[in-house]
C-alpha cells in the first residue's frame, strides 16, 4: 500500500489511536509501536555509553507532520519539539503545497571541510603554493585513514589554501580538506583525516599546525527546496490571496534587510528544521551553527529563505543552507528513536533526509510568514500554546480540552484562569 501523508482527522484521535494508525500506515512492526508507546525507549545503560556522567533520561513530545509531499513521494516526518503550533503549521502549509506538486528539492554532493591551521610562516604566499604543489600526495595521506569510505566511493577529494597574511598571531595559513563523507555526518572523519595530514603540512611549509578540525560552515553541503502556492490558496474571510502574498513578500524583504527581524526569521526557519534533526540523533547544534553563518555569507546577517512572485503571480519560496546531516554514526546508529525515525522516514540517503529537513524548514516559514501577514502570530500560537496552560493548571484527561476551550473563547491564556476554570470543572 502507498503512503498517504494527509492523515484525515488525525489531531481529533488519541495519541493511541494516532499510533495505531501510523503503525498500520507504515506496517511498523510490535517492537517500533511499543518503543513510541511507552516510556524507556533508550535503555539506561546505551544512554550511559552515549555521554558523560549519565544519571537519567529526558524526553520530549515526539510527533509526526501530515500532508507532506517530496519530490511527488509522500512522508511522514517525525519532530521531536516541545514548542506548540509548529507540527500544526507545518502540517497545514504542507497541505498547501501538495496542491500544486507539493516540495521539490535537489542537494549537493556531501562535502565537508576540515581545517588544518598553520602559524610561524614568514612566506604565506609561497607556502600556500608549495601546500598545492603537494596536493595529490596530501591527499593519498588523508585517504589512507578510511578505506571503508573509499570503498563507498567517498574519501578526500581536494584541498584549498586560505591565506592571512596579517593577523595579531602574525601571518596564518589554514588549508581546507574537501572530504565526501557519503552517508555520515562526517566530523569525526575529517577531523582523523586533519590529524593525520598535520605533519607532513607542516614539513611542507615549515610552519606549526594548531587547530585540526572540521568547519561546521559546510557551505559545499547544501540542500535546496522550493514550493510554489496560488493566491486562492491563501484566501480568507478577511484578507485576499493577492494582499497575502504582498504581506508575506513585505516581511520577507524586512528579513532580508533588517538582522533584528532576519534572527527571528531564521529561527521560524529552524523551528522546523531542528526536531527533525534531533528525532534522527543528528547533530542539531552543527545545523544551526552552519545556518547563522550562512545566512550572513555575504557580510550582512539576513534571511535564510527568498519569497517572490512568479509571472502568474503565484507565491515562490525557495530555501538554500547547508544541511550537515548523517545515517550513520553517533546517536544515528545507537538511538532506537533515531533509527525509527530513519524508517518512518523512509530515506536511503543523508541527502535525502537533507533534502526532507529544508522542505519542512520552508513549510515551517511560509507558516509563520503567513500568520504574521495576517491576523498575527498569537491568535493561533495561543490557542495551542492553551493547551500547555491547562496542563500547568493541573488539567488531566478530558479536561485538557474542556479548560483549553474556554481560554480560546474568552480570549485570556493566563495560568492563574485555567486554574480557575479547573476548579470550576472540578466543583461541578
Amino acid at each position: 500500500m502507498s503512503l498517504d501523508s494527509r492523515l484525515p482527522n488525525f489531531r481529533n484521535l488519541s495519541p493511541k489511536e494516532r499510533l495505531d494508525h501510523v503503525g498500520n500506515l507504515l506496517d511498523l512492526t510490535s517492537d517500533d509501536v511499543r518503543l513510541l508507546a511507552e516510556s524507556g525507549a533508550l535503555p539506561l545503560e546505551i544512554a550511559d555509553g552515549m555521554i558523560e556522567n549519565v544519571i537519567g533520561k529526558f524526553e520530549l513530545p515526539y510527533a509526526v507532520t501530515s500532508n507532506f509531499q517530496v519530490n511527488g513521494r509522500d512522508v511522514l516526518i517525525p519532530l521531536v519539539v516541545e514548542e506548540p503550533s509548529i507540527i500544526a503549521a507545518a502540517s497545514y502549509m504542507a497541505k498547501l503545497a501538495r496542491a500544486n506538486g507539493g516540495f521539490i528539492t535537489s542537494s549537493s554532493a556531501p562535502l565537508m571541510r576540515a581545517q588544518v591551521q598553520i602559524v610561524g610562516i614568514r612566506d604565506p604566499l609561497n607556502a600556500r603554493l608549495s601546500l598545492l604543489r603537494h596536493k595529490d600526495e596530501i591527499i593519498e595521506l588523508a585517504n589512507r585513514k578510511d578505506q571503508l569510505l573509499n570503498k563507498l566511493g567517498g574519501g578526500c577529494r581536494d584541498i584549498e589554501v586560505h591565506t592571512f597574511a596579517e593577523s595579531p598571531r602574525g601571518p596564518m595559513l589554514v588549508a581546507h580538506l574537501i572530504v565526501d563523507v557519503r552517508d555520515a555526518m562526517g566530523a569525526n572523519t575529517v577531523n582523523t583525516m586533519a590529524e593525520a595530514v598535520a605533519p607532513l603540512m607542516e614539513q611542507i611549509t615549515g610552519g606549526k599546525v594548531r587547530l585540526r578540525i572540521l568547519s561546521n560552515l559546510a557551505d559545499l553541503r547544501l540542500a535546496r527546496a522550493q514550493v510554489r502556492i496560488t493566491p486562492d490558496q491563501l484566501q480568507s474571510a478577511e484578507f485576499s490571496g493577492e494582499d497575502v502574498i504582498d504581506g508575506i513578500i513585505d516581511a520577507y524583504t524586512f528579513a532580508a534587510i533588517d538582522p533584528y527581524r532576519a534572527a527571528t526569521h531564521n529561527k521560524g526557519i529552524m523551528n522546523g528544521i531542528d526536531p527533525l534533526i534531533v528525532a534522527t540523533g543528528n547533530d542539531w547544534r552543527a545545523v544551526e551553527a552552519g545556518a547563522h553563518a550562512y545566512a550572513c555569507r555575504s557580510g550582512h546577517y539576513g534571511s535564510l529563505t527568498t519569497w517572490e512572485k512568479d509571472s502568474k503571480g503565484h507565491l515562490v519560496g525557495t530555501l538554500e543552507m547547508p544541511m550537515p546531516v548523517g545515517l550513520v554514526g553517533g546517536a544515528t546508529k545507537t538511538h532506537p528513536l533515531a533509527q525509527l525515525s530513519l524508517r518512518i522516514l523512509g530515506v536511503k540517503t543523508a541527502q535525502e533526509l537533507a533534502e526532507i529537513a529544508v522542505a519542512v524548514g520552508l513549510a515551517q516559514n511560509l507558516g509563520a510568514m503567513r500568520a504574521l501577514a495576517t491576523e498575527g502570530i498569537q491568535r493561533g500560537h495561543m490557542a495551542l500554546h492553551a493547551r500547555n496552560i491547562a496542563l500547568v493548571a493541573g488539567a488531566r484527561g478530558d479536561e485538557v480540552e474542556w479548560v483549553t476551550r474556554r481560554l480560546v473563547e474568552a480570549h485570556d491564556v493566563r495560568t492563574d484562569r485555567a486554574v480557575e476554570l479547573l476548579q470550576e470543572k472540578r466543583g461541578q
